[in-house]
């Protein structure tokens, strides 16, 4: 008897708190929405609901929508449904619909769907909400835009796990299947047409940003590369394959710094495609083929390529070439 009153009143103490909980998150939502209407956002959804008692909360957002005017980006979707233990909200889960999700920048709309596509995101306690491990993983998905379809794949997986520095991140991607639009593979096309998909596309890497990923990476400031030791980055299209290592350091105008050894088969396709994607301009076309061919006459084998990618002074060479003003790294 005496058994049963304890396990009656434990029942009772845990259904208050996992009220008290869910009301919180709830209240915790509306204020979050409410307070980036106050920052100038656009952001609203239809309802909330909050299921999974006893051992979980999850909470249904209708309708979501949300638009940031400073950096032009919005996002809107039919349902998000957020899902953690009801012991600590800080290990997230985040369901997406498979119904279109719409991503704008500016005047650009990307119509985005994915089977299965959900994040996870594990944060620390306290008030900053720290993120310690971000993960995107999806079946089948493709994105959209002007009713055609540009880019695809049979599955994604995104990670960002913190290291034992809190603002550095390992980062690693995969895509199986990917495939970019038809009208594109025409266009790269070297000398024999490319395959609808890719055989492989990987990327690993550590980026140290200059914070820590928090809520206000969200509500205020974007934390900035500085530091990027790019492990491997492995693309292999048909007859092309590239992969990629080394070090850049960033400063804070974005500008980078160092060196990315390349490999590449079938060189010559890749030089083709970087003129026809607008990176190498076509006037330095032939000057780049002819040097690099005697480069690659020197390691015994013409139809592959050891170079460096340098980043200097605002610029970026290619072995001996220049090639342009190097990209800014920017997260906006």
């Amino acid at each position: 008897m005496r058994l049963a009153k304890l396990l009656m009143a434990a029942v009772a103490v845990w259904s208050l708190y996992w009220a008290a909980a869910a009301w919180g998150l709830r209240t915790g939502i509306e204020s979050w929405f409410a307070q980036q209407e106050r920052q100038g956002w656009q952001a609203e959804h239809s309802g909330l609901e909050t299921s999974g008692y006893p051992l979980r909360h999850q909470t249904r957002i209708s309708r979501p929508a949300l638009a940031d005017p400073r950096t032009g980006t919005a996002w809107r979707a039919d349902w998000l449904k957020l899902d953690s233990p009801a012991a600590w909200p800080g290990r997230l889960e985040l369901h997406f619909p498979a119904t279109a999700q719409r991503l704008s920048y500016f005047d650009r709309t990307a119509v985005i769907t994915a089977e299965g596509l959900q994040a996870s995101l594990h944060l620390k306690p306290g008030a900053a909400l720290e993120l310690e491990q971000l993960a995107a993983v999806a079946g089948g998905w493709q994105i959209e835009r002007g009713g055609e379809t540009v880019l695809s794949g049979a599955a994604l997986d995104l990670r960002m796990v913190q290291t034992d520095s809190p603002e550095t991140y390992r980062i690693t991607a995969g895509a199986q299947e990917f495939a970019p639009r038809a009208a594109w593979r025409r266009l790269l096309a070297a000398s024999a047409p490319l395959p609808e998909r890719f055989d492989t596309l990987a990327l690993e890497m550590t980026v140290g940003f200059d914070a820590p990923w928090d809520r206000s990476a969200l509500e205020q400031r974007r934390p900035q590369p500085r530091r990027i030791d790019l492990k491997l980055a492995d693309a292999r299209w048909g007859d092309l394959r590239l992969k990629a290592t080394g070090a850049l350091t960033v400063d804070e105008e974005g500008l980078p710094a160092g060196e990315i050894a390349l490999q590449a088969e079938n060189w010559r396709g890749l030089v083709l495609m970087a003129e026809r994607t607008g990176a190498l301009p076509p006037a330095l076309r032939g000057t780049v083929e002819r040097v690099l061919g005697l480069l690659a006459e020197t390691s015994g084998n013409p139809r592959d390529l050891d170079i460096a990618l340098g980043f200097r002074d605002g610029y970026v060479t290619l072995g001996p070439l220049p090639l342009g003003h190097a990209p800014r790294l920017i997260i906006r």
